[in-house]
């Protein structure tokens, strides 16, 4: 199925209060921040050889990953964000 249809309340309620780019960004950090808590559910039956006590390695690197990804939108939300108050306070 496509995101749209499978989280389609959520984009409707994200769009609403925060404009059709922003709203899908914020759904896309809860699709990320899901993907995290799979991660780390799934990090408790597959650990590292050589440290039983953290994750495997590749479930690390996809951590990292999904992390850095969040990182980037949260920074590009912000950006809209900015942006759009600056063009409100010009009457724009």
């Amino acid at each position: 199925m496509s995101v749209f249809y499978d989280r389609k309340d959520e984009l409707e309620k994200y769009e609403f209060m925060m404009g059709e780019a922003r709203g899908r960004l914020a759904v896309t950090l809860d699709a990320l921040t899901d993907a995290l808590i799979l991660i780390g559910q799934h990090g408790v039956y597959c650990t590292s050889a050589r440290n039983p006590n953290v994750p495997a390695l590749d479930l690390q690197a996809v951590t990292e990953n999904i992390t850095g990804a969040k990182e980037l939108v949260s920074a590009v939300m912000e950006r809209l964000r900015l942006d759009k108050e600056a063009a409100d306070s010009t009457g724009q």
